[in-house]
């Protein structure tokens, strides 16, 4: 085993816990922002509202950017190059359009004054079960989705060069 070959088990156990991290608070966060109500006093508010902001800023956005890094690793150093990966990017990218949607509503009820509808967290939890689902199945069960035409440079690398110098040690 070279020395790539045995970082794979602690990235990949990385990569899922951050996952784990991510898609909890992706799930916590409408619940959170469902309880944004001034009626229930300034100080509850105000705690609510600080609690939402914190976790989004430095926990679940932190633990998505490592989750997406890790993951990006494992693919290079695996050399995974499969339409099932494919398929899941695109959930994975569902699930940061989802992410930015929601910092985009913390950044609405916080920042701008007024007086704000925050969404039911029914809705958005349904729509986020979708991605993850589709995630979780297309990792679990690799399905052979080779009948699906891609373009043959999404397979395996090109070995091109990069458009700028990379620092070398």
């Amino acid at each position: 085993m070279n020395g790539l070959e045995a970082v794979i088990p602690h990235l990949k156990s990385l990569h899922i816990g951050m996952l784990v991290i991510w898609c909890a608070g992706l799930f916590a966060l409408p619940l959170m922002l469902a309880r944004h109500d001034p009626a229930i006093g300034q100080a509850d508010y105000a705690r609510i509202r600080r609690a939402t902001h914190y976790a989004y800023a430095f926990v679940i956005t932190p633990a998505a950017v490592i989750a997406i890094a890790s993951g990006t690793g494992l693919i290079f150093l695996r050399g995974v190059f499969f339409t099932w990966l494919f398929a899941k990017l695109v959930f994975v990218a569902a699930m940061v359009g989802f992410h930015v949607w929601i910092g985009y509503v913390l950044v609405e009820v916080a920042e701008r004054k007024g007086v704000h509808r925050v969404p039911r967290a029914t809705m958005p939890l349904l729509v986020l079960m979708v991605p993850i689902t589709c995630v979780l199945v297309l990792v679990l069960a690799k399905p052979d989705l080779d009948q699906i035409p891609l373009p043959d440079w999404l397979y395996e690398p090109l070995g091109n060069q990069l458009p700028f110098e990379v620092p070398r040690r």
